[in-house]
């Protein structure tokens, strides 16, 4: 778990163990289960969270109750309800794990204070983010300019992973389609 996320961070920036133990130490971990909440809309969100093990998924329910997820969670990546997390709001996001999960998790209050304390890891975050921030751009102009089997190519392409471990429901979900355009898709691959 600890060689994880500290390769996680030395690919933005190297540590001395000093450093890494320093940072670790403000760090808990958390185990939920197939199907458990990490976050629920409505919920007070005080931590991000590293995936050591598991997927998990994001998403917002409209009022006509259809699921649109707004992003995956896999080993190695960062998930939370950052509005509510950066702004102090209730969340407007669930995050449910769809296989069984082991997290670390890190409060706002944590992250900020050891970003102000070292510059690595106040670099680190700074890369995160703006990498996050580029993603989701990409995401938006994908939905608006890309038509679906484009947009199921660009996805199998990057994340393969994803098809063998999520149900195709959830695909078609995150895609914006239906599941029958979806197994279209595939069809003609």
């Amino acid at each position: 778990m600890q060689a994880l996320f500290r390769e996680h961070i030395e690919r933005i920036t190297p540590l001395t163990d000093t450093e890494f133990d320093y940072i670790y130490g403000h760090l808990k971990t958390k185990k939920l289960k197939k199907h458990q909440f990490l976050v629920q809309e409505g919920d007070r969100v005080i931590n991000d969270h590293f995936v050591i093990k598991g997927c998990l998924k994001a998403y917002l329910t409209d009022n006509k109750g259809k699921e649109h997820i707004l992003q995956f969670a896999m080993e190695d990546w960062w998930i939370s309800d950052y509005q509510a997390l950066i702004k102090e709001t209730p969340a407007t996001l669930t995050i449910d794990c769809i296989e069984d999960c082991e997290l670390l998790t890190l409060s706002l209050h944590n992250r900020e204070k050891l970003c102000s304390e070292m510059h690595k890891i106040e670099h680190f975050f700074r890369q995160k983010l703006t990498n996050g921030y580029v993603g989701l751009q990409q995401r938006i102009l994908s939905m608006l300019n890309n038509t679906a089997k484009e947009r199921y190519d660009m996805l199998l392409a990057s994340n393969p992973a994803l098809f063998q471990r999520v149900p195709k429901q959830l695909i078609a979900s995150y895609l914006g389609v239906t599941r029958e355009t979806l197994s279209r898709l595939a069809a003609t691959r």
